[in-house]
């Protein structure tokens, strides 16, 4: 073997050696473990566990505290589809002013509302209002809206406070009271008064029974009967 075949040997056999080597750092620098948390987030896609939430929290205790100016931010996510001002046109969605208050699927216009937006009926309030915001699918189900919703319920009421305030401004509900229960029939054991034990009620039957004995020798009207002669042989004895 000539030095130029060793030449080419020791070559392919020193770059071996550096892959293999570049390749064990490579794998301690940038070693694979599961992320924490998997994929990106997604603005405007409903987070898991989000209608959950919308059962546990009643808007109604958010909205007294609810940001408006807050709302405004997070109505930039809607911002594509909707307008909100006086007069405003109808794009891809409908103009949103003075919502609050109307009937579900209708008006705004003549914009084309989905059967099943329609089919909902009533006005929106407060409570509908956070149900379409948490998901809008689950909501009216066939709804064309394709927004997924907001997960986050203090983004609903602060939402929402905003929508209050272009052009509808009703009243907002009052917050339930803190760990306050539905009355249901009184207080926990009360209830109606229960009858006397028919113990009870034999012993003052009897006692009637004893005192009308006393003064008139008769039983009283519904008293059992006694005997008047086996009474009067008892007082004797007991002198």
């Amino acid at each position: 073997m000539d030095n130029r075949t060793n030449t080419i040997a020791g070559w392919t056999l020193a770059a071996c050696g550096l892959a293999l080597g570049l390749s064990i750092v490579g794998g301690m620098a940038f070693h694979s473990e599961r992320p924490e948390k998997m994929g990106y987030a997604i603005e405007g896609v409903e987070e898991a566990g989000g209608g959950g939430e919308a059962a546990a929290v009643p808007i109604a205790t958010l909205l007294p505290t609810a940001d408006v100016a807050k709302g405004a931010e997070v109505f930039k996510k809607c911002a594509a589809c909707h307008t909100v001002n006086q007069g405003g046109a109808n794009g891809i969605g409908p103009n949103l002013y003075g919502t609050l208050g109307e009937p579900i699927g209708q008006g705004k216009g003549g914009f084309a509302f989905s059967d099943a937006l329609k089919g909902v009926g009533g006005n929106w309030d407060f409570d509908k209002m956070n149900a379409w915001l948490t998901s809008p699918r689950k909501f009216a189900p066939g709804t064309k809206m394709t927004f997924a919703g907001l997960g986050n319920a203090q983004d609903r009421a602060n939402v929402i406070a905003y929508l209050n305030s272009q052009g509808s401004n009703l009243p907002l509900p009052a917050a339930p009271a803190a760990g306050a229960v539905p009355a249901a029939g009184g207080e926990k054991g009360a209830g109606p008064e229960k009858p006397a034990t028919n113990a009870a009620k034999d012993s003052v039957t009897n006692a009637d029974a004893a005192n009308n004995l006393g003064n008139t020798g008769t039983p009283a009207s519904g008293a059992p009967s006694v005997d008047p002669n086996a009474a009067k042989e008892g007082a004797k004895a007991g002198k």
